[in-house]
């Protein structure tokens, strides 16, 4: 009776250590919940993973894809040029903005700023 009590309490010993030292671990489990959605289900990141109205593949090839034109704009585009590529279409996590917009924020013409979003590096 002494040894069944002995084996049960070591290994919950073990576990109970095995738990606590699983928070100060880097590993990261799919199953494991990362919070609760509207209804009150626990999410998982497999759930976040598996989302199918925006699948992980599509980010990851998009983020590159973006990062692919951020360095062909740098090698190519030059001071206004950029900045109007950038504020037009929203680029580095910002809102688009309007050709008026950008005219007033920079100084110049709406007509300047057409010129320069469809300059000679986009025909």
């Amino acid at each position: 009776m002494k040894l069944c009590y002995l084996l049960y309490a070591i290994a919950n010993e073990i576990l109970m250590f095995l738990r606590s030292s699983k928070k100060y671990s880097n590993d990261v489990y799919l199953q494991e919940p990362i919070g609760i959605d509207k209804e009150g289900n626990e999410v998982t990141l497999e759930d976040k993973i598996a989302d199918e109205k925006n699948p992980i593949e599509d980010q990851v090839n998009l983020k590159i894809q973006v990062r692919m034109l951020k360095d062909k704009m740098k090698k190519t585009l030059r001071g206004r040029e950029m900045t109007v590529i950038e504020l037009r279409y929203g680029l580095n996590a910002q809102d688009e903005v309007t050709q008026r917009e950008i005219a007033d924020m920079l100084g110049i013409s709406r007509s300047y700023v057409k010129r320069l979003r469809y300059s000679k590096y986009f025909l």
